[in-house]
């Protein structure tokens, strides 16, 4: 029972853990701005919000590169750290500008995006992610290209 309150933890089990919150956190929100892209392409007019005052179409794109192509960085774990930060200015705009009148149960989706995207830009994307294939490589061709240095 004792173990239950234990505050270490195992880092075998948050590279998982780290694994499922960036598959469906990215694909959560991907639900969110694949409509976004068909609005996109869409044959009618364009109605979308403005909150920050560079244009309809403007605000659509930097919606959908932040939900739909940004997620997928993140399901990957491709540039995680970089790729949550649109995510984030998305999410605060929606709280604090399209949300701004509305009572706390509409912002709390936003807010709880906020939330994982924030634990994303500190924890990183885990063992389990492109982004550590690509720093095992890179340690392994610096290793390589030290031992062919020592060898001249």
């Amino acid at each position: 029972m004792l173990r239950f309150l234990k505050t270490s933890f195992n880092s075998s089990q948050l590279n998982i853990v780290l694994l499922i919150i960036r598959i469906a956190v990215g694909s959560f929100m991907l639900s969110h701005g694949i409509p976004k892209l068909m609005k996109f392409f869409s044959t009618g007019d364009i109605t979308f919000s403005d909150p920050l005052g560079v244009g309809t179409i403007p605000s659509l794109i930097m919606a959908i590169s932040a939900e739909v192509f940004c997620s997928i960085f993140v399901i990957l774990g491709l540039g995680t750290r970089i790729a949550v930060i649109p995510l984030i200015i998305t999410m605060l705009v929606a709280v604090k500008f399209v949300h701004a009148n509305d009572p706390f149960g509409k912002k709390e989706l936003a807010l709880m995006y906020l939330t994982v995207y924030l634990l994303l830009i500190v924890a990183g994307s885990g063992k389990y992610s492109f982004d550590q294939w690509l720093l095992n490589r890179q340690k392994k061709d610096d290793a390589l290209n030290n031992a062919n240095t020592q060898k001249i």
